[in-house]
């Protein structure tokens, strides 16, 4: 009779397996469907790649479950058959796996790493729904794995555990760095699952050996469980329409020993590996005989602490205030100027020179609003920061980067001393210039606010700690033009718990609104800036109206502005902007003027009338 699972990692290095999904790849089945369904389309071939890897001397078997939960198999239309796929996932991977191997149920992150809006009840719902199948169909442990966050491994261990006593193994797929997304060191991390009942606590996924061996040496001195390792097979490779994996398997039978020497009691593979690599594994570990964990006591006594003293790495700028500071004195002003269509930004920097003379506090530009391509508002909040001195806002949207691109664009606003930034979500491609390009939408309005405060924390969208904190003030964006201000002001509340540090509003024409607004966000701690965009025609005025999201004018201002073009536009235009001026600097310090159609004497002459109204006296802010 073999031992059970706990007692088997007691005394030997348990082999695990390799890759399912890129294997299956590999073999020709394509991207874009659900490898789970073959549990029940073609189980065959799922047994077969689980006869591969115990023919390779693979004893610890991962059902094909890892996807295999109602959020993931929704996207196929399949979110009624969970448990049919999951009982399915556990006896395939039963008979492949004898009388002398062992069956792990495998349970992957739901979220993925990515900032979801599926909920806590959610989560607990998805993994109670495969645990209790995994659980019930007789699985002789549960991985958990590939998570990138602690709060949801504490999620789904916390369910693993109401339901059963069965060894659960919990690993992490994190860079070398060895920190979660949520922003956990390792040794917390640990800490934190041990205490909650994990029975092996490892990484998989995400890096090669390389990078999960220096993850595996943060807890050097403080492991008191096993742990698991299944890296891939290094860095993936694009090559002519495919993805390649260069890790050998000879460089895994090398590694797999060094693993074992660190605590490592399975070693398996992830991503790119093939029976191959565990074959070489399993000969790398014949005969080998670990050395006893420490005890808990001994590994407390051991205990370091590897929390990077971000603080003391971390310089200060000597700076000036910012737009937050200045608004809680006086009016402020903040004038937005659209970068140009084109290349010639001639005209874009002489209207920058006309209001930094006018006195704005701060030029903002937008990342391609409409969805229309312009010139990069990194360069040119530059060029301006450059020339004249005048402090740029700029405008980040979450349509257009990713992940790595959005925190490759931030690193480099830090780089240029660039520190004020609106987050907002952005016009759909589909609207632009260019309907064929991706809106990528990676991050909703919330989770960029909160990603970019988090570099402020001195740590990477990652997780990694960075060797200097940025310094931004973010702000968001806010519609009140809508029916139910009430549940737009709650939105806008979620916002600023997620890190806002003001607020810029939609343009707004009816002065019965501003006072609303005043009233309904008066017991929020932070400016708002108040959105004014005189019009500089009928026309504009009806399309603003009518085809723009987010801008409503009142009947009384389309009727003033109607049949009015060129210069008798933009002097109504102008009144109808400083007669709202009037209620928007009673009830509100800060001022957001956009420029239309790069009209920016339009802009100019209401700076002018908020500081006669303020009795500012101009002086230089900013050098």
């Amino acid at each position: 009779m073999k031992p059970n699972l706990r007692q088997a990692w007691e005394n030997q290095v348990l082999v695990g397996d390799g890759a399912m999904g890129t294997y299956l790849y590999q073999k020709g089945f394509p991207v874009g469907i659900s490898y789970e369904e073959l549990n029940l389309t073609s189980p065959e071939v799922i047994g077969n790649v689980h006869r591969q890897y115990v023919e390779a001397g693979a004893q610890v078997i991962e059902t094909n479950t890892f996807s295999a939960n109602y959020d993931k198999l929704s996207k196929y239309g399949l979110e009624a058959r969970v448990g049919e796929i999951n009982r399915a996932g556990v006896r395939i991977a039963r008979e492949a796996a004898g009388d002398h191997g062992y069956v792990v149920g495998a349970v992957g992150s739901i979220r993925a790493g990515k900032r979801s809006n599926i909920s806590t009840s959610e989560l607990k719902r998805y993994f109670e729904e495969q645990l209790s199948v995994l659980i019930s169909e007789g699985v002789d442990g549960i991985l958990l794995e590939t998570f990138y966050d602690v709060d949801e491994m504490q999620l789904a261990l916390a369910q693993a555990r109401m339901l059963s006593d069965l060894p659960v193994i919990c690993q992490f797929a994190v860079e070398d760095i060895a920190r979660t997304l949520d922003g956990f060191t390792m040794p917390d991390a640990y800490r934190i699952l041990s205490q909650e009942g994990a029975d092996v606590i490892g990484f998989n996924c995400r890096t090669g050996p390389n990078g999960i061996m220096r993850a595996l040496e943060t807890l050097n001195g403080i492991m008191n469980l096993p742990a698991s390792v299944y890296p891939n097979a290094g860095i993936a490779d694009y090559v002519d329409g495919e993805y390649r994996y260069g890790a050998s398997p000879e460089y895994f039978g090398k590694t797999a020993l060094e693993f074992a020497d660190r605590g490592a009691r399975i070693i398996g593979g992830c991503c790119g590996t093939t029976p191959e690599h565990i074959a070489e594994i399993s000969s790398a570990l014949a005969g080998y005989v670990p050395s006893p964990l420490p005890t808990v006591e001994e590994a407390e006594i051991n205990r370091i602490v590897i929390h990077e003293t971000a603080q003391e790495q971390f310089y200060e700028r000597s700076g000036e205030p910012t737009i937050v500071d200045i608004v809680k004195e006086r009016h402020t002003v903040i004038v937005e100027l659209d970068p140009p269509r084109d290349l010639d930004i001639t005209k874009f920097m002489r209207g920058a020179e006309a209001l930094k003379k006018a006195g704005a506090d701060a030029l903002t530009l937008a990342d391609n609003s409409l969805a229309v391509t312009r010139m990069s508002n990194m360069a040119l909040g530059h060029l301006v920061q450059a020339r004249t001195g005048l402090r740029p806002l700029i405008h980040i949207a979450c349509r257009d980067r990713n992940l790595i691109g959005t925190q490759s664009h931030m690193m480099g606003f830090d780089a240029l001393g660039i520190d004020h930034v609106l987050a907002v979500t952005g016009d759909p491609a589909r609207f632009g210039d260019l309907p064929d390009s991706s809106s990528v939408y990676d991050m909703t309005s919330f989770e960029i606010i909160r990603m970019i405060k988090q570099l402020n924390d001195g740590i990477a969208f990652s997780g990694k700690p960075l060797k200097q904190k940025a310094k931004f003030v973010v702000g968001a964006a806010f519609n009140p033009n809508v029916r139910h201000l009430d549940k737009a002001v709650a939105r806008l509340e979620k916002k600023i718990a997620s890190g806002a540090d003001y607020v810029m509003t939609q343009p707004v024409y009816d002065p019965e609104l501003m006072v609303r607004l005043r009233e309904a966000t008066a017991h929020l701690d932070i400016p708002i800036f108040i959105g004014i965009m005189p019009l500089a025609s009928g026309r504009n005025a009806e399309y603003l109206h009518n085809e723009v999201p987010g801008i409503q004018l009142s009947d009384e201002v389309r009727s003033r502005m109607a049949g009015l073009e060129g210069e008798a536009g933009r002097a109504m235009g102008v009144k109808i902007g400083k007669e709202l001026l009037d209620v928007a600097t009673e009830h509100f310090n800060g001022i957001y003027l956009m420029t239309p159609f790069m009209f920016y004497e339009m802009s100019v002459q209401l700076m002018e009338y908020v500081w006669e109204k303020s009795g500012r006296r101009l002086t230089p802010l900013f050098h």
